[in-house]
């Protein structure tokens, strides 16, 4: 993965080049995906686990189970996402991979080649309180 990239431009009409950091796409790419409906969490189990410890104190992680491969003017995007339950897994995966394209094109400037999205999970609610009773007793 690289670590810098920059989107090149004249510089005799712009006067320089702009460099564009691939956790700045990273985090756009992340805020993308997060904000499709159907999308429970972004991350596996050990990206939530970090996540849920950075929120607790006050900072979130927009790149969480994100990763990306930036070139002079490509991106290519791994997303790890956690659907909610019942909704349609393809369809969430295929929404996700729409906004973030969007996203890398249009806030970023670059052309998105490949984004590949992983469900690790679904959410289903109330699971997560029945566990904890259940230790409780």
């Amino acid at each position: 993965m690289a670590q810098n990239s920059s989107l090149s431009t004249d510089a005799r009409t712009s006067g320089g080049k702009t460099v564009i950091v691939d956790p700045v796409v990273a985090k756009v790419a992340g805020i993308a995906a997060a904000e499709v409906p159907g999308v429970h969490a972004l991350g596996g189990g050990a990206a939530r686990v970090i996540g849920n410890i950075r929120q607790a104190v006050g900072a979130k992680d927009y790149a969480q189970g994100v990763s990306v491969e930036v070139g002079e003017t490509e991106v290519a995007a791994d997303i790890a996402i956690q659907v909610d339950y019942p909704e349609r897994i393809q369809r969430v995966a295929d929404d996700v991979r729409s906004s973030v394209r969007r996203a890398i094109t249009e806030i970023v400037g670059m052309k998105a080649v490949e984004i590949n999205v992983t469900v690790v999970d679904v959410f289903i609610p109330g699971d997560d309180d029945e566990q904890e009773e259940a230790r409780v007793h």
